[in-house]
């Protein structure tokens, strides 16, 4: 760790060692190698030849894939100092261990060529990676909403007391909004393509001056590049560069994901004050400098703080995107390095946290019974004026009643302090001719969530379930929080 300089607290603190190798020069650098070697060997295979010979040979082609991993990258370095360009730097570089190919290295490319081809082959990697540890929230989730499904707690409107729900419905409200983001991951994910190799301008002129003005050869290039690279397609048409939408469509996704894990952060440390759910809170972990006794939901509240960044991080690509000139401008560059990188870094440390977080949440019944039992009275009065009227009193008179003395309770509460007594001064009132014991069994929080375990189980089962059985070979992953 350096000590005398910045450096980013997404590396040091919040992103996987996974993500980020996708997002390192390594990665990179091996992939722009890649993407030589397949443009190579797609000229090669379509025959381009000068004067009845073969300008690229398998012995170029072995040569470029003996040094595709080795990559010098102190003679790039020194060539970029000098040509201060970075593509050409790594041309020449490459060219130093491969001599035999040297001359037909980046043949009819231009700079884009291997720059965004290899942008949208690490989206795409780092999407995958992004789709894992979603599919992985989902299930912990799940299993959180199976688990809970049935415990009755007080739900809020406004944060004000609302009917009841259960702590299992609660969850499946964060479930469905992961969910959502799932189904934009996979579109977006799905519609990935390589610019191919379409030269300066995007026309491909250099490849019809290659090959001699034939067409129906330079409209294979790209469809083979793209095989070879593990991708379907290529966009059809682009100028230099590939629509800088596509980083708006992906950065997108991960604003989607950043909302989500923020409402679902949110209501956990909400849940926390009150002392009725709890994230993971370790052994030896400390609250505060100077209150020992505190608990924060410091995970949480990174979650939220993370996700403020994607979201509005996402502005970037759509500002840069809108402001692109024609067939290209270079105000994208400084930008793309920043935002996208970085949005997916921080995406990465939220997932994990939220994976740390939904698989130690801890739950306290006998503190939800004890508030939900405090309100429970004002919302069982429409069960005991149903059933006041069933034994002969008048529904309106009845409505009036209860108005009066649920005030005359709220009052006790507020004012003085004291515990909520309308089951005793209903019982008190001759016109619902009902006895405190009567009113008590009416107390059964199971009768007032309607049918939040009908909906966890249908939920799970026709929604949830299924996504997780077709994507079962993602699951397992365990995150680790570094600080």
């Amino acid at each position: 760790m350096s000590t005398d300089r910045y450096e980013s607290p997404l590396t040091e603190r919040y992103a996987s060692r996974e993500m980020q190798y996708i997002f390192s020069p390594d990665m990179k650098f091996k992939t722009w190698r890649k993407l030589w070697i397949a443009l190579a060997e797609t000229e090669k295979e379509l025959g381009l030849s000068r004067d009845g010979s073969p300008v690229i040979t398998d012995e170029h082609i072995e040569e470029l894939k003996a040094h595709a991993e080795d990559i010098n990258y102190d003679v790039a370095k020194a060539r970029e100092k000098e040509v201060r360009h970075d593509v050409m730097s790594h041309v020449y570089a490459y060219g130093q261990q491969c001599p035999k190919a040297a001359g037909i290295i980046h043949l009819g490319a231009t700079s884009c060529y291997v720059g965004d081809n290899t942008d949208i082959i690490i989206m795409t990697e780092a999407l995958k990676l992004v789709k894992k540890k979603l599919v992985n929230v989902l299930a912990k989730l799940a299993d959180f909403a199976e688990k809970y499904k049935s415990q009755p707690t007080l739900a809020f409107t406004h944060f004000q007391p609302a009917q009841p729900t259960t702590v299992g419905k609660r969850a499946t409200l964060w479930l469905q909004e992961f969910y959502l983001d799932l189904e934009d991951l996979e579109y977006v994910l799905g519609t990935m393509k390589l610019l191919g190799s379409k030269g300066t301008t995007g026309t491909q002129a250099s490849f019809l001056e290659l090959f001699d003005g034939d067409q129906e050869t330079i409209d294979r290039i790209d469809p083979m590049i793209a095989e070879k690279m593990g991708f379907q397609e290529c966009f059809p048409v682009s100028g230099q560069t590939y629509s800088r939408k596509v980083d708006t469509r992906v950065a997108n996704v991960l604003a989607g994901i950043a909302a989500s894990a923020h409402k679902m952060s949110n209501d956990i440390r909400l849940l926390q004050h009150l002392k009725e759910v709890e994230e993971p809170f370790e052994k030896s972990q400390i609250g505060s400098s100077a209150m020992a006794y505190k608990r924060n939901p410091m995970r949480s509240e990174r979650i939220a703080s993370l996700s403020r960044y994607v979201m509005i991080d996402a502005l970037n690509p759509a500002i840069t995107s809108a402001a692109q000139w024609f067939e290209r401008t270079l105000d994208d560059s400084a930008n793309k390095r920043l935002s996208i990188p970085e949005g997916f870094l921080a995406a990465d440390g939220i997932l994990d946290l939220c994976l740390n977080v939904v698989d130690g949440l801890v739950v306290y019944p006998k503190v939800i019974e004890k508030r939900l039992m405090s309100e429970l009275p004002f919302m069982a009065t429409e069960n005991i004026m149903m059933d006041a009227v069933k034994a002969g009193g008048n529904r309106q008179e009845l409505h009036e009643r209860i108005r009066e003395l649920s005030m005359e309770a709220g009052r006790s509460v507020k004012v003085e302090g004291k515990d909520n007594n309308l089951l005793e001064l209903i019982a008190a009132d001759p016109a619902f001719n009902m006895s405190l014991e009567e009113l008590q069994k009416t107390m059964d929080p199971g009768r007032y969530v309607g049918r939040s375990v009908e909906q966890v189980d249908a939920f799970l089962k026709q929604v949830i379930r299924p996504l997780l059985e077709e994507n079962r070979e993602l699951l397992g992953v365990k995150a680790e929080i570094n600080v």
